[in-house]
């Protein structure tokens, strides 16, 4: 597409690149063009020529090993395959942190790692699937900021670098996601990544820890329409840790309730409410049965300030809604408490592959969580979570949450779960650490929900504004 033919959104920007990578084109003598904010297209996109392709798109990973470090640079369509890259060189590299900019000096600009190899000292590698567009836009360095080279351009931007393929295209990936066979996946994933004996039952193979007592308790007690607050109480009070986390709770400035809980009765009733602390203490009694895993990515959210988080950021949310569309306040709170829960699976049943899982998801902080499970694994978290809820007889609309949380139009029975927990998933990235990518969700998904996404910012604002407190909870669970 020559420069005449962009559509408004890629007129040219008057904003400045970083001085950093100015200094490095000028002295370069490339010729180039900057582009501010562009509409990139989704990765399942097809055939909108007023947004920018990411196959046009480059990105560049600075990885390291104690040989010391290596710049690779590839399309943002694509997953960088950490593994090939490690094969083709014969090193044990990986990511160093994309906000880790100490490696490009003092340039105060730089908000990001820029796709312009201004390292000159590190050895350079370029995916060849970058030469297969007119032209390229590189990553400058500020958000949302580009720049455009032509091909002859580019290359001579890339100097001497080594040419391979080492990076794999997501849009396939993604449709596998979305058309499959979650058991059967999983079942497959068993036997090629793990020494476990495949017996007639998957839940047998796994050798997933039985469900807690006090969670099988708790989950009758969820189908019983006579159960009372006292039935209630009886069965948290059963397991003192449990009882101890819903008083804590309770007593948190969060919920500012006066005077001093006393009692599981009074946390609920004064409190937090019978739904609440049903699901609460059900969801805490499944964090307990399996671990926290030692090696995740680095810097990313803590797994319980980021399950907290998400479970009251969805339960309010959820209120937002009118009455007779809104989805059962208990379920949205739990279905946020237990979003993640497939990572600890992940850790359980693929201890050695967890810790490539990781490598990966540092290297990828553009691809989502599912993407990478499903190209290392052949399996998702999101799938081996709702597998699991499943098996362990949890209301389906937990199930759905948990399996379709990424699917922003998954539009299957009890949707509204799944489709407001991807809208709690994308309005908190940006205030969390983690890896994935920041995408714009689409307002359809707003309107099927009923939400209005000035009213969704508002609750968040007054949600994060007590992210201390939340932090202080869920400090309290990781304890346990």
């Amino acid at each position: 597409m020559k420069e005449s033919e962009f559509p408004p959104a890629f007129e040219r920007s008057s904003m400045s690149i970083p001085l950093s990578v100015q200094n490095y084109l000028d002295a370069q003598n490339i010729n180039y063009g900057v582009e501010h904010n562009p509409q990139l297209m989704p990765i399942t996109h097809i055939g909108n020529e007023d947004k920018l392709d990411l196959a046009c798109v480059a990105r560049l990973v600075l990885l390291k090993d104690e040989l010391g470090k290596v710049q690779v640079i590839f399309p943002k369509n694509c997953l960088l395959d950490i593994s090939a890259v490690n094969e083709l060189l014969g090193r044990e590299l990986r990511a160093i942190n994309n906000d880790d900019l100490s490696a490009f000096g003092e340039d105060s600009q730089l908000e990001q790692t820029p796709a312009i190899p201004l390292l000159e000292n590190f050895p350079l590698l370029a995916d060849n699937q970058l030469f297969t567009t007119d032209e390229v836009f590189l990553e400058s360095g500020i958000a949302n900021t580009y720049v455009k080279l032509n091909q002859e351009q580019f290359r001579k931007t890339l100097g001497n670098a080594d040419l391979a393929k080492f990076s794999e295209p997501i849009e396939p990936i993604l449709k596998q996601l979305l058309a499959t066979d979650d058991e059967q996946d999983l079942t497959n994933a068993v036997k090629n990544f793990t020494t476990l004996r495949i017996k007639s039952r998957l839940d047998e193979t796994l050798e997933i820890p039985p469900l807690p007592d006090s969670a099988d308790r708790i989950i009758k007690l969820r189908v019983d329409a006579n159960a009372t607050v006292e039935d209630l109480a009886k069965v948290v009070e059963m397991d003192p840790s449990l009882a101890a986390q819903v008083v804590s709770w309770a007593s948190s400035p969060f919920y500012s309730a006066p005077g001093e809980i006393r009692s599981i009765e009074d946390a609920i009733v004064r409190v937090l409410g019978f739904d609440l602390v049903i699901n609460l203490a059900l969801g805490l009694a499944l964090g307990k049965s399996l671990s926290l895993p030692k090696d995740g990515p680095q810097g990313i959210t803590p797994y319980w300030d980021q399950a907290v988080l998400t479970a009251v950021t969805m339960d309010q949310l959820g209120k937002l809604i009118p009455p007779a569309a809104r989805p059962t306040s208990g379920l949205t709170y739990l279905s946020g408490l237990l979003n993640n829960f497939g990572y600890l699976i992940l850790a359980h049943i693929f201890p050695p592959h967890f810790s490539l899982i990781s490598r990966y998801a540092e290297a990828n902080s553009h691809t989502a969580s599912n993407i990478i499970d499903r190209h290392v694994l052949g399996v998702s978290r999101e799938q081996i979570g709702s597998w699991l809820m499943n098996m362990w007889n949890l209301p389906k609309e937990i199930v759905t949450a948990l399996r379709w949380q990424h699917t922003p139009n998954y539009q299957g029975e009890y949707s509204q779960y799944a489709n407001l927990l991807c809208v709690t998933n994308q309005l908190l990235s940006p205030h969390l650490s983690h890896y994935g990518p920041l995408d714009p969700l689409p307002n359809e998904l707003f309107e099927r929900l009923q939400l209005d996404q000035e009213e969704a910012k508002l609750v968040l604002e007054k949600i994060l504004e007590k992210s201390d407190d939340l932090k202080a909870m869920s400090q309290e669970l990781s304890k346990n």
